[in-house]
């Protein structure tokens, strides 16, 4: 019988810095989640990311690092790629938008595009900087909004009062290059995708997703809605995939739009694998052809495939409308998005995070303050699904004292400390099941299925609810049974006890890994004879794993400390900021980049 096969895609985190919390928890992380729930239940799975790396922003960070954007993206590329391993992100690949692959898919989706009669080229307005020698793309202009008076305003967005702005709107623009106000008006060639003329077939694959969450489907009709409008795929700067010249002639010079490449990364990324000999594959494909068509071309296996694909609000636009434009457009059999997972913003005690403001939470701060699992867990638990939330120190300290060191830390600390103490460190054999036992076998079946039903759906916080019930299941039954008084009198009833609380150990690690991988590894070194190998996250599993007697338990260290209030009200303090809000930096989205689609 042939596996389940699932492809995974997060939004690519941007080249520009260190991503926040809210970033984490709006595409990598619940990403992260599900297919390590997929590969429980022994499904197939290819997990794909990468870095974001062309486009505006990424030319202005490295010139701000004084290095070369090569070079620049080369060692943030590294620097993410380590955050999200330290924070358990069990990506297959972790690839490159700037690398060979995503060249080659771009400008072949592209050629495909202009065979379909989908592109063609256009002469637009642009601002032109004497002083610099060069086109200007929109965040290259800054000077003051018109709507607000903010001084710092951005060609396609005021970051203050998010108006959507041209260029040509900004009062006293300036090149954010050079500070020049030298500035002219001239026309420059672009190669605009017409997705004006796709606008029905994309909504009628729309049409077709009803699964979707509530949110992805309301922003892709609101787009629909109102129209959707063509729109200019390259841009006049030096750093991106060079447009090809013998393809398109008329826009020599050029490179393709930062929101055109990027998703098309999926695929490069893939490819990435695949050419690095498709490590972690369960599945050997001699040929790296058919190995790449087997997830992504539907004539060649792909048709079989669930894609699920998770992300910020903000990049649902180009996932639902953009990138299955480019899809749909190019006449091939690509495969396209099942499902698609989409977040609001986690704020920051209701405001942006933001690095120049030194406000909130980053991912190099929170590894260098506690383990990932203390944050996978607040962050999953709490993840922004059907409105906006806000993360705040109290919240936190009390997910983390009262959850995983109350509850899971409690029950996993009692149940070891008196099979330590009473049976010699191994599985105690003896006793009869009574009616305590069959309503701890009820209880772990109904929320067990429950949890499964509930990270099927993606639906995190009901699926943290329930995981958090079967924990605590686990404590309400040994404070019913009370082995530390049971054994005085009955060895056998607390043997039996003991066994019960140690299978529901293994369940309780199994179901906890998608969230709390670390700690999940911890509680399977309590049983280091089973053969967890052999364990699969169904509904079978609550009918508690039979422990043979005799089996060695290991003593484990504390799963989690507890964070005192003076060390929370610390870390508030020092995560506060200053009283602006406002700059490049303080996105609270997926993708640093989200906004205007002209922002690049």
């Amino acid at each position: 019988m042939e596996l389940a096969r699932h492809l995974i895609t997060s939004a690519l985190p941007y080249i520009n810095g260190v991503k926040h919390l809210g970033n984490l928890v709006g595409s990598m992380l619940p990403a992260d989640a599900y297919a390590r729930f997929l590969r429980s239940r022994g499904e197939e799975v290819l997990f794909i990311c990468a870095t974001d790396e062309h486009g505006t922003p990424a030319e202005l960070a490295a010139r701000e690092a004084n290095q070369g954007v090569a070079e620049f993206c080369a060692e943030q590329h590294e620097v993410q790629k380590r955050l999200g391993e330290d924070f358990g992100l069990s990506w297959d690949w972790f690839g490159r938008t700037s690398r060979p692959q995503n060249h080659h898919y771009t400008n072949h989706l592209a050629k495909q595009l202009k065979a379909q009669g989908y592109l063609d080229i256009r002469s637009t307005d642009q601002v032109y900087s004497v002083t610099d020698g060069r086109f200007l793309p929109d965040r290259y202009v800054v000077g003051t909004c018109p709507n607000c008076d903010y001084e710092r305003a951005r060609g396609d967005q005021c970051e203050n009062c998010g108006k959507p702005l041209d260029p040509t709107d900004l009062i006293n623009p300036r090149s954010a290059i050079s500070g020049s106000t030298d500035l002219e008006v001239r026309s420059s060639s672009h190669v605009f995708l017409r997705q004006s003329a796709l606008a029905d077939q994309i909504r009628a694959w729309v049409d077709t997703k009803e699964n979707w969450p509530s949110l992805t489907r309301a922003i892709a009709y609101k787009w629909l809605d109102e129209g959707l409008l063509d729109r200019g795929i390259t841009r006049d700067l030096d750093w991106g995939i060079p447009v090809d010249p013998v393809d398109f002639p008329d826009v020599v010079g050029k490179v393709w739009y930062v929101w055109f490449d990027a998703p098309i990364g999926y695929l490069g990324a893939t490819q990435e694998w695949v050419d690095a000999g498709c490590p972690g594959s369960k599945v050997v494909v001699e040929q790296s052809e058919q190995a790449f068509d087997r997830w992504w071309r539907t004539e060649h296996g792909a048709a079989d495939v669930r894609y699920t694909q998770f992300m910020g609000k903000d990049n649902v636009p180009f996932h639902t409308l953009s990138f299955p434009a480019t899809i749909i457009g190019s006449g091939e059999d690509w495969k396209l998005v099942d499902t698609l997972k989409s977040f609001n913003w986690l704020t920051y005690y209701g405001g942006k995070f933001s690095t120049s403001d030194h406000r909130g939470v980053f991912m190099s701060d929170a590894l260098e303050l506690l383990p990932s699992d203390y944050w996978r867990w607040y962050l999953l638990s709490n993840a922004p699904e059907s409105d906006d939330s806000s993360f705040t120190w109290e919240l936190f300290g009390t997910s983390v004292n009262k959850e995983l060191v109350g509850t899971l830390g409690n029950f996993v600390n009692r149940t070891l400390t008196q099979v330590a103490r009473h049976y010699d460190g191994e599985v105690p054999g003896g006793g009869e099941p009574e009616q305590a036992e069959a309503e701890l076998q009820a209880q772990v079946s109904e929320k067990l299925g429950f949890f499964i039903d509930k990270m099927e759906a993606l639906e995190y916080r009901k699926a943290a609810s329930a995981l958090r019930s079967l924990w605590s299941a686990g404590n309400v039954y040994l404070e019913a049974r009370e082995p530390w008084k049971s054994v005085k009198v009955d060895k056998e009833r607390t043997a039996c006890t003991l066994r019960h609380a140690l299978e529901l150990l293994v369940v309780a690690s199994i179901a906890s890994e998608p969230f709390i991988p670390d700690a999940a590894r911890g509680m399977r070194e309590v049983l280091p004879d089973l053969d967890w190998n052999s364990l699969r996250l169904d509904r079978s599993l609550a009918h508690l794993a039979k422990l043979d007697a005799g089996q060695n338990v290991s003593q484990i260290g504390l799963l989690f400390d507890k964070i005192p209030p003076e060390q929370l009200d610390d870390w508030k303090n020092r995560f506060s900021g200053g009283e602006s809000e406002t700059g490049s930096d303080a996105q609270t989205g997926s993708d640093a980049q989200a906004g205007a689609e002209s922002g690049s």
